[in-house]
């Protein structure tokens, strides 16, 4: 790709980072507190991040395997303020459009970038701020209503710095969708200015950027989307006497695990080939189980007692 690197929507397949820039990693980053597990897992992303998107499928196992001994601690980076800072050939939303499309194609995870086309953000901050709110009521129901966020931004289109949609995904997180107003308007914004000065104090150039530490303090971070097997020796490496949790891997349990999955998820989930994958989950949408949102880069399949969007 040939894209100005210095715009973050632009994010680097190979390298698997959406990267703001002229900030450098401080390698001296500070110590994580706050931990009961045996492994702290800190998260930095944004709502918007291809690359984050292009990681679900590593992150949703890893909460699988080894989820018993990792506190998992998500944070928003503040990937797009606004279009203000934008120059040369990547100076307004429609210049993502191609980009995006591409990233889908490298990861395999479905993107289309038409949003930026018909209904472009103008920035990243208003669903970032409305997840601090939604950590404010229940930090399982967040994280369920950053991952519908991203099905409507990345999937169906939908700009999600707008209220209307914001409340949508509320809602079908089963957030309570007045208090998150509230909150939205309230306290949240000091919570994700706390997020934006802590990703500096930690140096985070970019996004994914996650840091894993034990409690003897020892801890490495990963930075951009990487392999599952990373994730794995890496927490082997702080906690040796770590045992992977053996999930059932049959699609009803993945399912009620998950409400919905890519076809490169259900993939890295049941340990069966792309090719194979596809084929089975087609077969259950034939047979009235699932639901299938197939867009130009590939499908999300849903449980069929999920309600739609």
């Amino acid at each position: 790709m040939t894209e100005n690197k210095n715009n973050p929507l632009l994010c680097d397949p190979e390298t698997g980072v959406c990267e703001i820039p002229e900030i450098k990693i401080n390698s001296d980053y500070k110590v994580i507190s706050n931990q009961e597990k045996p492994l702290k897992l800190v998260y930095f992303t944004d709502p918007i991040c291809s690359s984050c998107w292009g990681i679900e499928p590593q992150l949703r196992k890893l909460k699988l395997e080894y989820g018993n001994i990792l506190d998992i601690e998500y944070h928003m980076g503040g990937l797009l303020p606004d279009w203000s800072y934008n120059s040369g050939g990547i100076s307004k939303p429609s210049d993502v459009a191609h980009h995006w499309d591409e990233v889908s194609v490298y990861y395999d995870m479905p993107i289309d970038g038409d949003i930026w086309l018909e209904d472009p953000l103008d920035s990243s901050y208003p669903p970032s701020i409305a997840f601090k709110a939604a950590e404010e009521q229940d930090k399982d129901k967040a994280v369920a209503f950053l991952r519908i966020l991203r099905e409507m931004v990345f999937l169906k289109k939908k700009n999600i710095a707008k209220w209307e949609n914001i409340a949508i995904a509320a809602g079908k997180s089963g957030l309570d969708v007045v208090q998150l107003k509230t909150d939205f308007n309230g306290i949240a914004k000091k919570l994700f200015e706390d997020d934006l000065k802590l990703a500096r104090d930690f140096g985070v150039r970019g996004f994914p950027t996650i840091f894993i530490q034990n409690k003897s303090g020892n801890k490495e971070m990963i930075y951009g989307t990487k392999p599952y097997s990373l994730f794995e020796s890496t927490i082997l490496m702080l906690e040796p006497n770590a045992v992977k949790n053996k999930y059932e891997k049959k699609q009803e349990t993945l399912f009620s695990k998950y409400n919905s999955l890519t076809t490169r998820e259900f993939s890295e989930l049941s340990g069966i080939s792309r090719n194979e994958s596809e084929k089975q989950l087609d077969e259950l949408t034939d047979k009235g189980v699932l639901e299938k949102l197939t867009i130009k880069n590939g499908s999300l399949w849903s449980r069929k007692t999920f309600d739609k969007m």
